[in-house]
């Protein structure tokens, strides 16, 4: 992922900082507790394809 792309985009429900994880090739907004996928270098994001994720995941990349 670009960096300059991943300063640049937020969650798309409540407007909040986003973390990448290279390993799974997703973007997390720890407040809304989604991964949002990465496909072919492009962000997807939509609230339908986000997966949402266990509090405890979310607490481990605190």
């Amino acid at each position: 992922m670009d960096a300059r792309l991943l300063d640049l985009l937020v969650c798309p429900l409540c407007k909040g900082p986003l973390d990448y994880r290279r390993d799974k090739q997703d973007l997390v907004c720890k407040a809304d507790r989604l991964a949002f996928p990465i496909r072919d270098g492009i962000p997807v994001m939509l609230e339908d394809e986000a997966a949402q994720l266990p509090a405890e995941e979310v607490d481990a990349l605190r």
